[in-house]
């Protein structure tokens, strides 16, 4: 496994999220001071891949730079504030929920077979009676 490469990727990731949540944030805060700039860039957004955070900056950037340089200036503050503490909460999420798979796998794995309750008119075969061939009466 190349720790490096999966590092990479998963800032990869991490970066186009907190790009969606930028733009999600300048979105909001746009629908407040300029309607008409909030239905421009909610427009753009849909049309724009924002799974690829960096390519859709470079998408806005060519039509609003504005936006994009907004965009990039509340990601950045996003990812200085959570970054103090957000290797501790992913370590910590990925335990708990290790945890529980496990619990839940383990429940699963060890749960008895409950077997069918018998009916009342038939006979009640887990018990011997007096006319079971094997069973002489005393």
């Amino acid at each position: 496994m190349d720790l490096k490469k999966s590092a990479k990727d998963a800032a990869k990731v991490l970066t186009s999220y907190l790009t969606f949540q930028a733009v999600k944030t300048v979105l909001n805060q746009l629908r407040e001071t300029n309607p008409a700039h909030a239905y421009w860039l909610n427009t753009f957004s849909t049309k724009e891949a924002l799974q690829d955070g960096e390519a859709y900056l470079n998408a806005l950037l060519q039509e609003r730079p504005e936006f994009a340089i907004r965009i990039m200036t509340v990601r950045q503050t996003i990812a200085e504030e959570i970054c103090e503490f957000l290797p501790e909460m992913v370590l910590i999420g990925i335990q708990q929920a290790n945890m529980e798979h496990r619990r839940q796998h383990l429940e699963n794995i060890t749960q008895l077979e409950v077997t069918q309750p018998v009916a009342d008119d038939e006979p009640d075969r887990s018990r011997p009676s007096a006319t079971d061939p094997e069973i002489s009466p005393e």
